[in-house]
C-alpha cells in the first residue's frame, strides 16, 4: 500500500515538473509594451483617473493569453499612475493588440512632481513604465521596463 502511494506521489510530481518545464520556452522573447494614449476620465473623487491605451506586440509564435496586468508610470522618479486589469484580450502569435486600462493618480506624488517641475527648469522629463503581465498557469510573469525622456523643448515649438 505504501509503495503504491509513493508511486502515485512520484508520478504526479514528475508530471507536474514536466508540465512546468514545457511552459518555459528558452526562445521566448518579451513582448513590447508602449503607451499609445492617455485620456482623463470624469471623476467624482479628489483623485483624478485616466484611461491608458497600451499597445502590445507579441514577437513569439505562441499567443499571449494574458490573465492580468499590473502597471505603473513614473515621471522624474515620482510614481504618478498605477493600476491593474484582468479583462484582457489574447494577443495572437506574431501579432499585436491594444489594451485600454483605467489608472488612478497618486495625488501626493503628483503634487510633489509638479512642485519639483515648477521649482527646477528642465528641458526633459524622465519617465519609467513598468508592467507585469501574468500569462497564467505555470508560466512566470513577464516584467516589462521601458524608460526614456519626454523632450519639453520639442513640445513647446
Amino acid at each position: 500500500m505504501a509503495r503504491s502511494v509513493r508511486f502515485v506521489v512520484v508520478f504526479i510530481a514528475t508530471v507536474l515538473a514536466m508540465a512546468g518545464c514545457a511552459t518555459l520556452h528558452p526562445d521566448f522573447e518579451s513582448p513590447t509594451v508602449s503607451v499609445s494614449a492617455i485620456r482623463p476620465l470624469a471623476s467624482e473623487s479628489i483623485m483624478p483617473r485616466f484611461e491608458i491605451d497600451l499597445h502590445i506586440i507579441n514577437p513569439n509564435r505562441s499567443p499571449l493569453k494574458l490573465q492580468g496586468i499590473a502597471y505603473s508610470l513614473s515621471l522624474e522618479k515620482y510614481k504618478i499612475l498605477t493600476g491593474v486589469a484582468n479583462d484582457l484580450p489574447i494577443i495572437d502569435g506574431y501579432g499585436e493588440g491594444d489594451v485600454t486600462l483605467t489608472a488612478a493618480t497618486n495625488l501626493l506624488s503628483s503634487i510633489r512632481f509638479f512642485a519639483d517641475l515648477v521649482n527646477t527648469h528642465k528641458d526633459a522629463i524622465a519617465y519609467v513604465l513598468e508592467a507585469k503581465l501574468d500569462l497564467g498557469g505555470l508560466q512566470p510573469a513577464l516584467r516589462i521596463h521601458e524608460e526614456g525622456e519626454i523632450d519639453l523643448t520639442e513640445a513647446t515649438r
